[in-house]
């Protein structure tokens, strides 16, 4: 690359204003001293704000999808701002093995269907009691191709099974497992939503089936379609919660017990166990969500077609709310400069509003900021996009306990837009994830966390730039 000599002056006259400029700071996320930006510094920048609906988003992609959900949520949540909020399931069921037999006169014992929890629980354990129903789907889920989040998956209206309860999402426990030819034996489980279900309905859908219909899981899922699992939420009580489900490592199944004519010796009977696993990575798996929020603040703001700003705005998960956000008088504050100016450093930072931290309702552990792209698909900012040359690993995002807010580097988006590289058409916060490795700047629908953030014109907490820079005349 060619410079000219007056390029070389313009940067010798940039570090020299950048090393004697007397308004200098320190700024940063928890930076070095030795790494420590000098420069002007204005955080008075305006950001506007608006909260609005998240889109849809699907819950299952294809199976063995790499973007398939790392887990699944279900539910039943009473949020005093945020309204309600409900995940249902519908799962497809597979065969134990292909041309799976029962035996010689085989009757059911019982059967239960095992939902193992994943890592995340939003909302209450202690005191929450929640009613859950299985039916049977009346469409066949596997040959299905839209899962989207909103999509009400039917059912037929015979309850195949209940449970009514308190949740234990981290205590892991025994079950009696059953061995072939062996005394039967304790075993320890992951901890799981344990759902009986009833004798008949798996006599009548699975156990009399023949052996056209258990030939292998095209076969059984064309007779047996999957199943819906939703909250009754006529017989649950409390505030509830948001729970999570692993249905990758292969540990949810139905596990139908049951007795049979022993091979050998007609007068004896065995007793048998059949697990008809549950896995995304065999057939899908889906969620349908659903947010009421009828007399929220959150509804006034989705409500409100002006340009109105609040004092506070809300994000929410599970395809809910977001923030829409943009900096209309950025360009003016440059032109006030009366000069153009190099950004050494620019930081989003985002408080949490007063007050809205307090269990359950803990805040977003993370962050995501994100544009759209001249497609009008959803696209990394520059700092956050390891293909640009100002990529940050460190972006920021990330929830500060201590400071109760988040902070992002947004310097390469911000020279763009006072460069005329980039148009302001809005930028969108949303939770994201807790884990880098989960990190997306699509609707997750693996996390549960909400947040109410302070809007610009909020006295004490508030969304804020700071801009660090240095004029060149």
């Amino acid at each position: 690359m060619k410079f000219s000599k007056l390029d070389l002056l313009t940067l010798l006259i940039s570090l020299f204003l950048f090393a004697s400029c007397n308004e200098s700071n320190t700024l940063g996320l928890d930076l070095d001293p030795d790494d420590a930006i000098q420069g002007a510094l204005v955080d008075s920048v305006t950001v506007k704000t608006k909260t609005v609906a998240d889109e849809v988003t699907s819950t299952f992609f294809s199976v063995g999808a790499a973007g398939n959900p790392v887990r699944i949520p279900f539910g039943y949540f009473k949020d005093p701002l945020f309204g309600t909020s409900e995940a249902s399931l519908a799962l497809s069921v597979n065969l134990p093995s292909s041309a799976y037999s029962f035996g010689t006169n085989a009757m059911v014992d019982s059967a239960v269907l095992v939902l193992p929890y994943s890592t995340q629980f939003y909302g209450d354990t202690t005191t929450s009691v929640y009613s859950v129903n299985v039916q049977q789907l009346t469409k066949n889920l596997s040959t299905e191709t839209s899962f989207l989040s909103n999509r009400e998956w039917e059912a037929q209206t015979e309850i195949a099974g209940t449970f009514t309860g308190r949740i234990k999402p981290n205590t892991p426990f025994k079950i009696t497992a059953i061995v072939a030819a062996k005394p039967d034996t304790l075993k320890a489980v992951p901890a799981s939503l344990r759902i009986k279900l009833s004798n008949a309905f798996i006599k009548t859908n699975i156990l009399d089936k023949g052996t056209t219909v258990l030939l292998n899981d095209v076969t059984f899922n064309s007779s047996f379609k999957g199943l819906k699992v939703s909250i009754n939420k006529a017989n649950s009580t409390g505030t509830g919660g948001v729970m999570f489900f692993d249905f990758n490592k292969g540990n949810a199944s139905i596990e139908v017990y049951y007795t049979k004519q022993n091979a050998t010796t007609t007068t004896a009977i065995d007793t048998a166990v059949a697990l008809f696993p549950i896995n995304q990575k065999i057939n899908p798996v889906a969620a349908t969500i659903k947010h009421n929020y009828t007399g929220t603040p959150v509804a006034t703001q989705l409500a409100d077609a002006t340009n109105k700003q609040y004092e506070a705005t809300y994000l929410q998960p599970l395809a809910g709310v977001r923030n829409k956000i943009s900096f209309p008088y950025l360009k003016q504050f440059v032109k006030n400069l009366g000069a153009k100016i190099i950004i050494n450093k620019a930081e989003l930072v985002v408080d949490l509003s007063t007050g809205n931290e307090v269990a359950p309702f803990v805040p977003a552990q993370s962050l995501a900021l994100y544009q759209y792209d001249i497609a009008g698909q959803r696209a990394l900012i520059p700092d956050q996009n390891s293909s640009d040359f100002r990529y940050i690993a460190n972006f920021g995002g990330g929830y500060n306990i201590g400071t109760k807010n988040y902070t992002f580097i947004v310097t390469g988006l911000l020279q763009d837009l006072i460069d005329g590289k980039s148009i302001d058409n809005g930028f969108y916060l949303a939770p994201a994830p807790n884990l880098l490795a989960e990190y997306g700047i699509m609707s997750p629908i693996t996390t549960a966390n909400r947040s109410v953030i302070g809007a610009f014109n909020n006295a004490t907490n508030k969304i804020k730039l700071n801009i660090y820079y240095t004029k060149i005349n």
